[in-house]
């Protein structure tokens, strides 16, 4: 029932969101140029991974050593503004009408993220992931990594269609009031280094990603 009521919900806005997803292509293009797509591995319904796809926000740009500058050097206006309208997840419609993701539930996170779980936070791969979620309409990435897993595992032991509809229409408020876009300090949200580091901090999780430019984005 939740993947018909997926699909029923896409195909319904696609007068909406495809001509969105057009325009939003083209002014990426025109910003950052190709590739215009941010692809990264994520961990999917019981850990499978499968790639997400997202418009590029970030540049590629990097220091005298050949290394990335730091998440908020290459975090552009035009990236930004993208960023505070969710503009950049409109491509995860498409993970969704594949079946890799559902327009609610827990956020994909790095597969990499995966060994890092403890038992309890292992739970929130019980849900097949979502473009929004419990977490997303109660502080998106001001949350701390223990908040979110305690709000994902919430989700997963109390999900159902009417859950859903309610999530959605909240996403829409808080899409609309620009809220929780970044963690406190951070361009974005802090990478996940384990359930025993400091819940209000962590490392750039853009430090060890791949060179290509469609690899230099963190875990949202």
């Amino acid at each position: 029932m939740k993947r018909l009521v997926d699909i029923v919900i896409v195909l319904l806005v696609l007068p909406l969101w495809l001509p969105l997803l057009v325009i939003t292509g083209l002014i990426v293009g025109w910003s950052f140029g190709r590739p215009l797509f941010f692809r990264q591995e994520r961990a999917g319904l019981n850990g499978k991974s499968f790639n997400i796809l997202k418009f590029r926000t970030m540049t590629d740009s990097r220091d005298e050593n050949g290394n990335l500058l730091p998440d908020e050097d290459r975090l552009t206006t035009c990236g930004r503004r993208l960023r505070s309208l969710s503009l950049d997840e409109l491509p995860e419609l498409l993970n969704v009408l594949k079946g890799e993701m559902s327009l609610v539930g827990p956020r994909p996170l790095p597969v990499r993220y995966v060994a890092r779980y403890s038992p309890e936070q292992k739970r929130r791969l019980e849900a097949v992931p979502g473009i929004t979620g419990w977490a997303q309409v109660n502080g998106r990435n001001q949350l701390n990594w223990n908040d979110r897993f305690a709000h994902d595992i919430w989700y997963v032991d109390n999900r159902s269609i009417s859950l859903d509809i309610k999530i959605l229409f909240i996403t829409l408020w808080t899409v609309l009031r620009r809220e929780g876009i970044s963690a406190e300090n951070e361009a974005t949200m802090t990478e996940f280094m384990g359930s025993g580091q400091d819940p209000d901090h962590g490392h750039s999780a853009g430090s060890d990603q791949p060179a290509s430019p469609d690899s230099v984005h963190k875990s949202e």
